[in-house]
């Protein structure tokens, strides 16, 4: 087994992240676009409130069955790289370098890119709220450039000190979450100037249909509700993400499970909430119809009406009116700028661990030696995502890519096909740790083992499964992805791995 650990002294890292930065994190990573963007693409799958609120609950209950599992093994390895550690010391070291080089060139960077975009769509929004002609100069490319500038500028935060981006994930972190506890009462607390205002109030009528009729179960509505999950993943995704920072938490045998399952506790009720909000106030129809799209927008725009391509806006409008549509925008940008943050301070420390291990370029593995960062780890990590957002974009504007797709849901299906594969490996691997290290000190052990992980896998096969017949382009692409990561450990990583033995 490997040793490889990088040092809380000396030029390594800093143990500088206390319980309420770490639960933060958790938090801040997991909130970011999906619970504003995603509902709709539930609704077009599923137009059932039913089975709607079955995805959300059944997103919910495998977060919390992997996060269960999940803890005893951050517990039992807290150090920097997370999955990575874990795949490696469980499954052998390539599992350990196909993690790092999906993760980096798919998850990680694929996360970064979709949440700055969603950034710059919610950004141009208050621009034609609050100054049209400007917001209506923020043409195509120019939206992809301030992407790009969003990104580098969070990158250079987070390479000045993990306690500035711990400290603003914390305050960020607090503003979501009050936003979306203003959400979930918001068609309670409309009933008290609703009357003739012509807004909306939370109206049970709306949750109808609940249910399909039996000759409505069909395989497509199967079909359907399996990629109405693999969208509620995408909400849900990131509840792992303080496994990789776990080298800069203070006591972290104790605060890593405690602000794991406090922070994926609080999630899952804040989106259960927040959904049962949504559908008081739109149908699943009107759910369905809101998403991103050039025709629609256009045609909207002839008629003198507003498309809304998110439910959270959609829903501020028919409460609030136009007012609700700024704070909604407002506060979707919030979210996203936090998950960003997020996944920009934990995500560099897989590369870190891996140029220390060998298995990548050893100056990843390097710290600044003033601001005790990844530094380049993380300027590289931001690179490649930039890249990611003009090469989307151009892909786009040739007609490459999947038409009818924005490319917010071209970015996060291409991220989630790794995320489901590896990270599942990564919670059951509680089970080869029970066998080979039954020893070691367990502060925290899994509920209900075995029983607990072994159910957080059925989801997952199921998502996969579908995603081979439903996003057959992002499936097939993410195979040969991993399998080019194949080749590159044979000829590269093992080579480098062995000699750094």
């Amino acid at each position: 087994m490997s040793t490889t650990s990088s040092s809380s002294s000396g030029g390594g890292l800093i143990r500088a992240l206390g319980p309420l930065m770490a639960t933060a994190i958790v938090i801040g990573t997991v909130i970011g676009s999906g619970i504003f963007k995603k509902p709709q693409t539930v609704a077009f799958n599923v137009p059932y409130f039913g089975l709607a609120a079955l995805v959300w609950v059944g997103g919910g209950v495998l977060v919390m069955l992997g996060a269960l599992a999940y803890a005893e093994v951050a517990a039992l390895l807290p150090r920097a790289g997370g999955n990575f550690v874990f795949l490696r010391e469980g499954y052998g070291r390539m599992a350990g370098f196909l993690w790092g080089w999906v993760e980096f060139f798919i998850i990680k960077s694929g996360s970064i890119a979709a949440l700055a975009t969603l950034f710059t769509l919610q950004f141009r929004r208050l621009l034609l709220l609050s100054a049209p002609g400007l917001g209506e100069q923020l043409g195509y490319w120019q939206q992809r450039i301030l992407t790009v500038v969003v990104i580098l500028l969070l990158a250079a935060v987070n390479i000045r000190g993990v306690k500035w981006s711990g400290g603003l994930q914390l305050v960020i972190t607090l503003v979501k979450v009050g936003s979306l506890l203003f959400i979930i009462a918001l068609p309670f607390l409309a009933f008290l100037w609703v009357s003739g205002s012509g807004t909306r109030a939370a109206n049970p009528a709306r949750l109808e249909p609940s249910w399909p009729d039996r000759e409505q179960l069909t395989f497509n509505l199967l079909g359907g509700f399996a990629s109405a999950l693999l969208a509620a993943q995408w909400a849900y995704h990131g509840w792992q993400n303080l496994a990789p920072v776990a080298e800069e938490v203070k006591e972290p045998q104790r605060n890593i499970p405690r602000s794991l399952l406090t922070g994926t506790a609080i999630v899952v009720a804040l989106y259960l909430g927040a959904n049962l909000a949504y559908s008081l106030v739109l149908t699943q129809d009107e759910m369905k119809g809101m998403k991103e799209d050039a025709a629609l927008q256009q045609a909207a725009e002839a008629e003198g009406r507003p498309h809304d391509d998110t439910v959270a806006i959609g829903f501020c409008r028919e409460v609030l009116g136009p007012f609700g549509v700024a704070l909604a925008a407002a506060a979707v940008m919030c979210s996203v700028f936090g998950a960003l943050n997020g996944v920009l301070l934990v995500t560099p420390r897989l590369l870190y661990a891996m140029g220390e291990d060998g298995m990548a370029p050893r100056a990843l593995g390097a710290i600044h030696p003033r601001y005790r960062t990844p530094a380049l780890a993380i300027l590289v990590l931001a690179v490649w995502a930039c890249l990611l957002v003009l090469g989307v974009a151009a892909l786009t504007e040739l007609d490459v890519l999947a038409a009818g797709k924005d490319h917010f849901n071209i970015l996060t299906d291409f991220a989630m096909f790794g995320a489901v594969i590896f990270e599942t490996m990564a919670v059951l691997s509680i089970f080869i740790f029970r066998r080979t290290m039954p020893d070691a000190p367990r502060p925290y052990r899994c509920w209900g083992y075995p029983v607990v992980p072994a159910l957080y896998v059925i989801l997952p096969g199921m998502i996969l499964v579908n995603m081979f017949f439903r996003e057959q382009q992002e499936a097939l692409t993410g195979v040969g992805f991993i399998a080019l990561g194949a080749a590159v450990y044979w000829l590269y990583g093992r080579r480098r791995a062995d000699l750094r033995r």
